[in-house]
């Protein structure tokens, strides 16, 4: 589901990958859309299964020089720091090594 992750979670039960949230902002960037809003509506649909969200960080390298990816950046961390608040457990994978942050 390219836009609408709220619609596609609500009421699934089981194991639901979702893969990924970096393109989910992205998509939502590119169509000119407000992400804060639908990212809260998404975080509320994920009950009921157990989900697995696949995310990158891009704020860990240097700072870029173009506006808008510096935008995009930003609010990747900050959907990243609400997703984590809201889950059990976040695991970062960097080079095939998990760490349990969460």
């Amino acid at each position: 589901e390219p836009l609408d992750l709220a619609g596609a979670c609500a009421g699934r039960s089981g194991t639901v990958l979702v893969d990924c949230a970096t393109m989910w902002l992205t998509n939502l960037m590119m169509d000119g859309r407000d992400w804060e809003a639908p990212a809260e509506e998404w975080i509320a649909a994920m009950t009921g299964a157990r989900f697995v969200v696949v995310s990158n960080d891009v704020g860990g390298g240097i700072v870029p020089g173009n506006a808008d990816a510096r935008r995009f950046q930003r609010m990747q961390g900050v959907l990243n720091q609400r997703l984590a608040a809201a889950a059990d457990r976040v695991v970062l994978v960097t080079a095939g090594l998990a760490q349990v942050l969460k």
